[in-house]
């Protein structure tokens, strides 16, 4: 029998490509989506991916609890992914509030749903390496001890909490993954790899002169969204329930990340870059390195694009589409 999925988040970048992972296996796959009364669904990445026709979008909020119930109910998917959430660190400061109850109290909701309506569905809850924050540990597993830096941070750190607890209290098959940085050409202007390769094609293009930046030294393990929502995937097949570290065991500044998008369109970094301190956060993290190890000895997962080729990518995509 065809299975049926439920993503949150699908309009996201990792819901696109798991939604693109997940009809290509053959899934019914349907997303939440918030709606507001100034737009219609925004389905941009489904549609740069060919496959916007393909899902059944519900109306949904994780803040509903009785929305997300019927929902539950109606669709009955054998898998629940929540990847919805207030997902920009940097905004979390200035709404603190709304990060919480979306990003943190809006996992209990979809899972108390799915525990009163479909408790034998498989749920995914995505946890981030941000919640790691000041490092305890020069490279993060499963074992490390957690301290989050910002409110983003925070709520996520509860929202892989009471994940482990509903898995322990209520014998749910739910699984959360500890994703370091990923990204593609469908990653949101806001976050930064996005921003330095939008503001690379533009001054390639002569559109722009500058790219402005705040802390340019701090380190980061980044992939490949493609390759992470497979690991998405992959723990959910799993006899077993358990959370696992996702990333590429690999570091990089963002200087370097910057240079490798400069380079590839022929440009030197040094004569674009601005440095802003306005842009610095309140309290930064400065390394993430992440140890995935048990990913790949449990699920048989491993990274499998470079961060050079998914810079590259992403430049050619912003090249593509700037000025058009």
């Amino acid at each position: 029998m065809t299975k049926a999925a439920l993503i949150t988040g699908i309009t996201g970048q990792d819901g696109a490509y798991l939604a693109e992972l997940l009809l290509a296996k053959g899934y019914e796959v349907h997303g939440l989506a918030r709606r507001s009364s100034t737009a219609d669904v925004n389905t941009t990445r489904l549609k740069w991916l060919g496959i916007d026709k393909d899902v059944r979008i519900v109306d949904g909020n994780l803040t509903d609890l009785s929305g997300l119930s019927r929902i539950m109910r109606d669709i009955k998917p054998d898998e629940v992914y929540n990847l919805a959430a207030q997902s920009f660190v940097a905004s979390s400061w200035q709404q603190p509030i709304l990060t919480g109850n979306v990003t943190g109290m809006g996992v209990t909701n979809v899972l108390e749903a799915l525990r009163l309506e479909i408790p034998e569905a498989r749920f995914y809850q995505a946890s981030s390496s941000e919640m790691y924050g000041l490092i305890q540990e020069p490279m993060q597993s499963e074992a490390t001890p957690f301290h989050p830096r910002s409110p983003y941070a925070v709520a996520k750190l509860y929202g892989h909490w009471i994940t482990v607890n509903y898995r322990e209290s209520f014998g749910l098959h739910a699984s959360s993954g500890i994703l370091f940085n990923h990204e593609s050409p469908l990653r949101g202007i806001e976050f930064v790899t996005r921003k330095v390769t939008d503001a690379v094609a533009r001054i390639k293009k002569g559109m722009a002169r500058e790219l402005r930046l705040g802390n340019i030294d701090a380190k980061r393990d980044w992939g490949h969204s493609k390759d992470y929502v497979r690991a998405m995937w992959l723990m959910l097949q799993q006899d077993q329930p358990d959370d696992y570290v996702v990333a590429t065991g690999r570091t990089t500044t963002v200087r370097d990340m910057c240079r490798i998008a400069f380079e590839h369109v022929g440009l030197k970094m040094d004569d674009h870059l601005v440095i802003d301190p306005d842009l610095f956060r309140p309290a930064e993290v400065e390394v993430l390195l992440g140890n995935p190890a048990k990913a790949k000895a449990k699920l048989g997962w491993e990274a499998t694009i470079s961060l050079e080729e998914m810079i590259r990518e992403m430049v050619d995509a912003d090249l593509a589409v700037v000025g058009n």
